[in-house]
């Protein structure tokens, strides 16, 4: 034991044992005043305090606070090199732009202060009990994040610097709660992908493609190793990170072209100090969040996530926003309606047409350059306000004839031989590329409250010349994730089935995303003629006929939790006019119509093997109960206070009337 001891606390020798008991402080005075020491609240004089304690230099203490809030994690040694890993990329470089921020409110005459929030990598835990902490820790950083920027009382504006798939989100709906506050967004930007190899979506399935031969060991451990090119930044895909920070932008929250910069790169490092000047003349000019965050803003969101071909996990997180800044929240209805009117126009990664990553999408234009194209076609709303001061419509007329968009647009031509018209169509040409548009809101006896599709994503080759995706198999229900890629990887599911996961939902697991499935689909020679039921949900790389979000989930008595391996299920999406439908229809030897299936679902008891994940921590059981009094997953999987404490209320006043009743003996 002793000599254990000695292991982790050293020998006796060492300059450490020498200790200062007191200090002269730093130099200078205050700049107090009498009206300062007569009226200021103690915090605002012993935060000055503070500030030059920490080093500040008392004379330049009368600048605006100005608070940069970011999702940085890991430790990087001076050089770049890792101190400390990191859990992702995503943030691995988030304290460079937070520095250089910093440094331009600095030279402004500005005091800049830090806090950080960091998130977790939805790729890192896919397929482990990590996952069941994913979505509900959105919820939980934006709530730190608002308790931490109100216990900066001095602070005239905020930075947030984030990226990937809950770190932004989280950032969004924390600061778009901040209504009285000048708040600018700053995405984290993208990585590389690597000059010859895979990008990080189709990495994710190497298990699976070594499972059925298709990789060598060694083709699996090369590719692995070089997947994520550049050390910073988001996937290099357009799933819930990319398009989390096409959002961000598409609200007026960012500067014009910051979304998909790559990571690192000095016209990434540019974006933070033009931010910092965004926020630095907002609280000048009296802009706040309310100013830029409306209701035509979050329309303008949902046509460019429709343009984009965007990840369905926005569904969950632009609701939240919309809820956190008091805005209406949009609902299926207002999604179909928005993705009816709004052509796809990018083609990018995942779903193409061309396999484009996202660096090409920003070098073609990014955000404004689509945002041109809507504005044509009268589905943007350009008068709203964004963060430069200036309306949209002033922003695209900047951009339209701006040299860094002819240069940039040119430099891809240049540097890698790309026409950005070919990553950035024109309506015309999308149309004629055969570009559908993005999400479907199917329903049926298995989905009485819905389910969504990224029917942009399903394959041509089984879609007919009507533009009809149509499925009628039979189900392979699995209650586990871990079972069916299991069943995936040993050949237990075959051309033709319907997979159906069923317990996976908020009660479930906290919604998982089930990436594991879809991309191992994808990449498996049959994968296109099977589909995927899941009352989970998907990651925003997913492909393929993927159905999500059903609900109600199985945990809550959803029809879904009563399917049975065996079960005939007809699947029919129209990807054109955005219509689905979902039916269980017989379990016989052949199939019959959604008449005989939902009798035999309304005769059935839940599946004997649905039930909560037993791994769940209480965090997330708290955080299902809560999100699902305050409207589920189609309100944004948020905590609606008010709704909340009724039901609360209702339920004391019940216990307190039980309590009260008189003894029926």
């Amino acid at each position: 034991m002793k000599e254990q001891i000695r292991t982790v606390m050293g020998g006796d020798e060492g300059a450490f044992f020498s200790v200062k008991t007191h200090a002269p402080g730093p130099a200078g005075k205050l700049p107090l005043t009498p009206d300062l020491l007569l009226h200021a609240p103690s915090g605002d004089l012993f935060g000055l305090t503070q500030n030059v304690g920490m080093g500040w230099s008392p004379n330049r203490l009368g600048g605006k606070q100005v608070l940069i809030m970011g999702t940085m994690g890991g430790i990087r040694n001076e050089d770049g090199s890792p101190a400390a890993l990191g859990y992702h990329t995503g943030h691995w470089e988030i304290g460079m732009l937070m520095k250089a921020a910093a440094d331009e409110l600095t030279r402004a005459g500005h005091i800049p202060f830090a806090g950080y929030v960091s998130d977790p990598c939805d790729g890192r835990s896919q397929g482990t009990p990590g996952m069941f902490d994913s979505l509900p820790y959105r919820n939980d950083a934006a709530i730190v994040v608002r308790r931490l920027v109100r216990s900066l009382p001095t602070r005239s504006a905020v930075i947030g610097v984030a990226t990937c798939d809950k770190g932004l989100p989280a950032m969004m709906q924390a600061l778009a709660g901040m209504r009285d506050l000048p708040v600018v967004i700053v995405p984290g930007g993208v990585t590389l992908p690597p000059t010859s190899g895979e990008d990080a979506g189709k990495i994710q399935t190497i298990g699976a493609r070594y499972a059925h031969g298709e990789l060598s060991l060694e083709e699996a451990a090369d590719l692995g190793c070089r997947a994520c090119a550049t050390p910073g930044g988001g996937c290099q895909f357009l799933g819930t990170a990319g398009t989390a920070q096409v959002v961000a932008e598409a609200l007026g929250l960012t500067v014009p072209h910051a979304a998909l910069a790559p990571s690192g790169q000095p016209v990434w490092e540019e974006m933070a100090r033009q931010s910092a000047r965004a926020a630095a003349a907002m609280a000048e000019q009296g802009i706040t969040s309310a100013h830029v965050l409306t209701d035509a803003a979050i329309r303008n969101a949902m046509a460019v996530h429709a343009a984009f071909g965007g990840s369905t996990n926005l569904l969950l997180h632009i609701p939240a926003i919309a809820h956190a800044a008091g805005l209406s929240i949009p609902d299926a209805g207002d999604w179909t309606a928005i993705n009816r009117s709004v052509p796809r126009l990018v083609s990018v990664l995942p779903n193409g047409p061309i396999p484009h990553p996202t660096v090409r999408v920003f070098l073609a234009g990014g955000v404004p350059e689509v945002m041109l194209h809507l504005r044509r076609l009268g589905v943007i709303d350009d008068r709203v306000l964004t963060v430069t001061g200036s309306t949209l419509g002033e922003v695209l007329d900047w951009w339209e004839g701006s040299e860094r968009r002819r240069r940039m647009r040119s430099y891809l031509l240049e540097q890698d031989g790309i026409d950005p018209d070919s990553v950035i169509y024109s309506p015309e040409q999308a149309k004629e590329a055969g570009l559908t548009s993005t999400v479907t809101f199917p329903t049926g006896n298995l989905a009485p409250e819905g389910a969504v599709i990224k029917s942009t994503a399903i394959d041509p080759a089984v879609i007919d010349g009507n533009g009809i995706f149509r499925h009628v198999g039979r189900a392979k229900v699995f209650t586990t994730e871990r079972s069916a890629i299991r069943a995936i990887k040993t050949g237990g599911i075959a051309a033709g089935d319907v997979l159906v996961l069923i317990g996976r939902g908020p009660s479930g697991t906290g919604m998982e995303e089930t990436y594991q499935l879809t991309s191992a689909l994808k990449h498996l020679p049959y994968g296109k003629q099977v589909s995927l039921l899941t009352d989970a949900r998907f990651s925003g790389v997913s492909t393929g006929a993927c159905i999500g979000h059903i609900g109600p989930e199985a945990l809550a008595g959803g029809p879904v939790g009563r399917l049975r391996t065996g079960d005939w299920i007809d699947i029919q999406i129209d990807t054109r006019r955005l219509d689905g439908t979902i039916h269980m229809v017989g379990c016989g030897d052949t199939p019959e119509t959604e008449q005989v299936g939902t009798l035999i679902l309304e005769s059935r008891p839940q599946h004997p093997e649905l039930a909560e994940d037993p791994a769940l921590p209480d965090d997330t059981r708290l955080w299902a109960a809560l999100q699902a009094v305050s409207g589920g997953t189609w309100k944004g999987c948020v905590y609606d206070v008010d709704r909340i404490l009724e039901v609360l209320s209702a339920g004391m006043d019940a216990l307190s009337g039980n309590k009260s009743a008189p003894n029926a003996n």
